[in-house]
């Protein structure tokens, strides 16, 4: 089976024929991000690496994903300084638990500066989730309208991870319906296996749904929503 047609495929098929795909040579890169975005960070790793430099950075996000932070931190190190290496950066320091809400700012300053609409979102979604483990919902919600104006600015549709974190910091504060409509379109948008997806059942409520997509998706336990 090609690339190509792996791209076609529903998600109940595509898992299976990601286990048996083996990439032609300099298709790599792309097979990495097909498997990253399906949730399978196993493969997106494997093949990530097997793109040499062009595929570190697919590769590290795929190592955070499996809670890999020596081999992340040691795919982070050589990538450009630019905002997506500082949000990678933060979010291993996340992952960590050492410095991270500086970090995250940092990358969000970082991201305004260069006018990198995706890190930007990146950076203030992280910086959400930051402060809504140190009990800041209010800050949090603040931090995160700044990604719903990016991506108003940018005519796309809210990020999943944004939204999912937005619903916890609504529901934090009273907003139990308004959290719960934020919740469902996060849902909605949210890839399969991904920790948006994870982030978003659990603000549904729907725990046991969270801990099979949390399974599937082989996280790290540092992607579990904080305090839950």
């Amino acid at each position: 089976m090609t690339l190509a047609a792996l791209r076609t495929l529903p998600d109940a098929l595509l898992l299976g024929a990601l286990k048996h795909f083996q990439p032609a040579l300099g298709e790599e890169g792309a097979a990495a991000a097909l498997a990253l975005g399906a949730g399978v960070p196993d493969l997106a790793l494997r093949w990530g690496l097997a793109a040499g430099p062009a595929g570190a950075a697919l590769a590290a996000a795929a190592a955070l994903r499996l809670g890999q932070t020596d081999t992340a931190q040691r795919l982070i190190g050589p990538l450009p300084p630019d905002a997506r290496r500082a949000v990678l950066h933060a979010r291993l320091q996340a992952l960590r638990g050492e410095g991270a809400a500086e970090a995250a700012q940092l990358a969000r300053h970082q991201a305004r500066r260069e006018g990198d609409a995706p890190a930007l979102i990146a950076a203030v979604t992280l910086l959400g989730e930051l402060q809504l483990g140190e009990a800041e919902a209010l800050t949090a919600l603040r931090t995160l309208a700044e990604g719903l104006k990016v991506a108003e600015l940018t005519s796309q549709d809210a990020d999943a991870h944004l939204l999912a974190v937005l619903a916890h910091a609504q529901r934090r504060v009273g907003g139990a319906a308004k959290a719960r409509r934020t919740a469902e379109k996060a849902l909605e948008r949210a890839p399969r296996r991904s920790p948006a997806r994870v982030w978003a059942l659990v603000a549904l409520e729907r725990r046991q749904d969270a801990e099979r997509e949390f399974q599937a998706g082989q996280l790290g336990a540092g992607w579990w929503p904080s305090g839950q």
